[in-house]
Formats: structure tokens, C-alpha cells, sequence
């Protein structure tokens, strides 16, 4: 069966999943793509091959969209996921997959009331570093200490630094990134988090963010640091456990095991695109009926993380993180 995926959302980023389910997906078909401007979303559409709609609401209910992908701020994700679950459509969201954790629920409610199958792109966790940490994870024992940090050049698109669009600034929209991997590198809950923010090119969002985060074993700390305001790109990734250190950085491509003064250097496979990878993860597992690689739960973990820090730095105290259940 190949799969019929409606795309909602083509501007840059949609425009790469539009490419790559066109260019590289042989188990699915682009049948359709929405976006408000209609004139674009028709050029658009003959240039892909498919077809084209003025409303998101038309395309969830085509009968060949078989699942939809949505590529949009995150405060229009609750609106877009009830519709696309009331349509019975399998649902790939793009992260962070809520702007809130009050809309995280209702997309919780819609999907689960539904019975469709949705995944949220966290395409950090297909990073060849990030998977390279995973498999030699165990080799350093518990892990009592985590250090992550994403800096890149400032962001382009205006609606970026409107938070009745996006929902928040870096935090929101790097940081879940980050918290993703708090939780998966070190296999525990996020139970409180400190934060400080400012904003060094923005106006209306934060650029610049650092956090401490508690994890629910009493013992083990995070700190996750951003910044879009450098004319750079870096992605450090530290570990410590009770039998050593893992160091990485996910831009530069480089990993390492420390045990004692010993650095070992940690095999990195090849670069792969990432939302590559992720539609297979996502189209596979739709039509197979398996499980969802990232349920929607992983990814409201990370939007629960953040709500914390804004809480935080709103308060200057420390913040209990919310829970997901």
C-alpha cells in the first residue's frame, strides 16, 4: 500500500518534507499540500504534483489523504490535529508539538478519542551524533549530570518573534530539541526547573536562555543553555556517570568516551538528512500499523520542560514540570 500524505504547511521547512517525500519515499505519494495563499499553494502544487488547498480543513478530509503531516506554528496545532483526528487521519506533527501544555492536552484528548496514530518529529534524536551517544550510553554507568546547549545565527521568519504565532521564543522552539534529549540520554523525568532569559536581537521573544533542570531521581541535574544571536552554529552534548564522561557535539560531528584521562574517539556514521529519516520512521510504522517511534507524549514532555523555565524565569524561583500522563 503506498500511503497518501496531505501536507499542511509548505514554507521553508514544509517545503524540505514536500522534496523529500516526493524525491525519496517510495511507500507514500504527496497528494495533496494547504496553505492559506491560495495562488501559492497552486504554483506550489503543480511544480510537486499534486493537489493544492486554500484550507486545511479541505485537505483532511480528501479521501485519498490517508495521513497529514503538519508543518505550522505550534499555536495552530490543536485546531489542525482535531481536525485531521475527526477525519481519521494518521497525524506526523512537527515539533514542538504544542505551544502550551493546555493545548498539548487537547491534542491528547482528540487523538486518543480518535484512535489515530500520532507521532512528533523530534529530529534531533536522528542526528549520527545523538545516536552514537545513545549506543555507548551504558558504557559510562548511571548518569548523574547532563550538559546541552544549541547556538545558531538568528532566525529569520518575522512570525519567530511574535508569541501570538509561535507561543514563545528559543525555549520554546530550540529548547524542546534539548529537553527531548535530557529525557533520553538520561532515561528520567524532568521533576523542576530554574531558568534565566533575555533577548539580544528579538523583541518580542527570548533569543538567549539557560536552565537548570532537576531529574526525578533526586540526584541527577541538567543544564540546557540556547542562543540565537551568533554569527555560529554548535551543538555540545556532555554526559557524566559513575564510570565516566561522554562529550559530542552534534553540529561538528565529533563524540567521545573519557574514562580517566583516556579520551576514546566514538565512531559517527554518515549524515543523513533527518527529516528524511523521519518520514520513513513515520510512514513505516502508519503502514504497518505499528507503534509510533515518538508518541505525542515524548514530544509534550519536552513542551512541559519549557512551560517550567517561562514559569521560572517569570517567577526567579524554581518550577515544578508538568506531568504528561
Amino acid at each position: 500500500m503506498t500511503l497518501g500524505i496531505g501536507l499542511i504547511g509548505v514554507g521553508k521547512h514544509g517545503s524540505r518534507y514536500a522534496q523529500h517525500i516526493v524525491s525519496d519515499l517510495s511507500t507514500a505519494r504527496l497528494v495533496a499540500i494547504a496553505r492559506r495563499n491560495r495562488e501559492v499553494a497552486r504554483r506550489q502544487a503543480e511544480e510537486l504534483g499534486c493537489r493544492a488547498y486554500g484550507d486545511y480543513r479541505e485537505l483532511v478530509t480528501d479521501p485519498n489523504v490517508d495521513a497529514v503531516i503538519v508543518v505550522v506554528p505550534p499555536t495552530l496545532h490543536p485546531e489542525i490535529v482535531e481536525a485531521a483526528a475527526a477525519a481519521r487521519r494518521a497525524i506526523l506533527l512537527e515539533k514542538p508539538a504544542a505551544a502550551h501544555v493546555t493545548d498539548g492536552r487537547r491534542i491528547l484528548v482528540a487523538t486518543r478519542r480518535a484512535g489515530v496514530p500520532i507521532m512528533v518529529a523530534q529530529t534531533l534524536r536522528y542526528n549520527e551524533v545523538v545516536k552514537a551517544i545513545c549506543a555507548m550510553r551504558d558504557r559510562i554507568g548511571a548518569i548523574h549530570s547532563l550538559r546541552i546547549s544549541q547556538r545558531f545565527e538568528p532566525s529569520r521568519p518575522a512570525w519567530i518573534d511574535d508569541p501570538r504565532i509561535a507561543g514563545g521564543g528559543i525555549t520554546l522552539h530550540t529548547g524542546v530539541h534539548s529537553f527531548d534529549l535530557v529525557r533520553l540520554l538520561s532515561g528520567l523525568e524532568a521533576e523542576r526547573a530554574s531558568c534565566e532569559m533575555t533577548s539580544v536581537q528579538t523583541s518580542a521573544t527570548e533569543d538567549n536562555f539557560s536552565a537548570v533542570i532537576r531529574l526525578a531521581n533526586g540526584v541527577a541535574l541538567a543544564t540546557v543553555s540556547g542562543s540565537r544571536a551568533t554569527a555560529s552554529r554548535s551543538g555540545p552534548i556532555e554526559l557524566a556517570g559513575e564510570r565516566g564522561q561522554i562529550m559530542g557535539d552534534h553540529v561538528f560531528r565529533t563524540a567521545q568516551l573519557v574514562h580517566g584521562n583516556t579520551i576514546t574517539p566514538i565512531e559517527v556514521a554518515p549524515a543523513l538528512p533527518t527529516v528524511r529519516e523521519v518520514l520513513h520512521d513515520f510512514v513505516d510504522a502508519v503502514r504497518h500499523g505499528r507503534p509510533m517511534p515518538i508518541p505525542i507524549e515524548e514530544g509534550l514532555r519536552a513542551v512541559a520542560i519549557a512551560e517550567a523555565c517561562y514559569r521560572a524565569a517569570h517567577s526567579g524561583r524554581a518550577e515544578t514540570v508538568a506531568a504528561i500522563d
